[in-house]
């Protein structure tokens, strides 16, 4: 499990740092969180940013699946 913990997240993390790729997460609480181009990991959270500053931070485990779009 661990292993399969590790790939996403590594996955996940590559992602995040393709500008031309949309990622929207759906947390396991049922949340659909689309993030836009500002957006960043830090450690094991997920840094949504906006104008203003940081709009969400979403731990990793609380991640139940990341779709993934050529913008």
């Amino acid at each position: 499990m661990k292993d399969r913990a590790k790939q996403f997240k590594d996955t996940l993390e590559r992602y995040i740092n393709y500008r031309g790729i949309d990622i929207i997460l759906t947390l396991k609480d049922g949340t659909v969180i689309e993030l836009d181009k500002n957006r960043k990991m830090n450690g094991n959270v997920v840094i949504k940013n906006g104008d203003f500053g940081i709009e969400a931070e979403i731990e990793i485990s609380s991640i139940q699946k990341a779709d993934f779009f050529a913008a």
